[in-house]
């Protein structure tokens, strides 16, 4: 196969290419800023469908790895600018595909979709503008992409691991909070985690299969105590973890959405909320059984560790 990579520079796409170039397929990487191994410079948040399509022309696939942050406080109102990141991009991606006659696709989503179907009750989509824009994006995204071009939608959990010096978005400040002397205290509840090697190969393999399904992904689930303690462990600052009450954490989280809104702002994921995420287990089953612990050193490194 040939498989045009979109954020092939980023921690998720790097490892889809080299996953595509170890089974033998051809692999084409896009990103909106110069880096190694990036085929084509393309914002695809601008491109237009007719500038899209030479850039898939004679590609059997196309996978949608950009990311983006849920938690930066914009002003109101603003779904009109999470739509224009989230869900546009896809959809102009996905008819130019479908023009040129891709047969396979794959955009890397998140898991919050999978809890707004397991769990309607908890409006999710109502109550956050991020989750409704990521459900939105694999909809109109496979819309636009039609019948004969089926598309995957890897639901992502917390991603592990590194490529080159791109790491997770939220692995800093976990960073400097494990190496700090600051106390570790977390709330109950957790998450299901993966490694970003585990989530190319999964990706890999819907599209060497052509599957079209929702695919929620974890190699293993975490509670917040365990995986700031394994954090903690992998930077060389083994402590022990601390709870931190329910409501002190849902008091610190509604202060802060309240302090938003006071500023006429708000944040993708709303803070008045999400204290009810962030104590329910965030877990997805069956777990891929995969090892974690490899990635989770790459993300938190040990600097007094030898040389692997």
């Amino acid at each position: 196969m040939r498989i045009l990579v979109v954020g092939g520079s980023g921690l998720i796409g790097a490892h889809v290419g080299q996953v595509l170039r170890e089974r033998g397929h051809d692999v084409t990487s896009v990103a909106r800023t110069a880096n190694p191994g990036v085929d084509h410079l393309v914002d695809l948040e601008s491109a237009s469908i007719d500038e899209l399509r030479p850039l898939l022309a004679g590609h059997d696939g196309v996978v949608y790895a950009t990311r983006n942050d849920e938690q930066r406080p914009l002003p109101k109102p603003i779904y009109p600018v999470f739509r224009h990141d989230i869900v546009d991009p896809v959809v102009r991606l996905f008819t130019a595909a479908r023009a040129e006659g891709l047969t396979r696709g794959v955009i890397m989503g998140s898991y919050y979709t999978y809890f707004d179907r397991l769990h309607p009750q908890w409006r999710l989509a109502e109550r956050h503008t991020y989750i409704r824009c990521r459900i939105e994006q694999a909809q109109e995204g496979r819309a636009a992409a039609g019948p004969d071009l089926p598309v995957a939608v890897i639901e992502l959990p917390f991603v592990f691991g590194r490529a080159g010096d791109r790491l997770p978005n939220w692995a800093g400040p976990l960073d400097r909070w494990a190496r700090s002397r600051t106390p570790l205290v977390v709330p109950t509840g957790g998450t299901a985690a993966v490694s970003a090697r585990s989530v190319a190969e999964t990706a890999v393999d819907a599209l060497e299969q052509a599957r079209g399904e929702d695919i929620p992904i974890a190699d293993e689930n975490l509670t917040w105590t365990e995986m700031m303690a394994r954090i903690a462990e992998a930077v060389g600052r083994r402590r022990r973890v601390g709870r931190l009450p329910a409501g002190v954490a849902k008091a610190a989280l509604r202060g802060g959405g309240a302090f938003q809104a006071l500023g006429r702002k708000e944040s993708g994921v709303n803070p008045s909320y999400l204290a009810d995420l962030m104590l329910a287990e965030l877990f997805v089953e069956p777990t891929t059984g995969r090892p974690l612990d490899p990635a989770l050193r790459e993300t938190f490194p040990d600097p007094s560790a030898p040389p692997a």
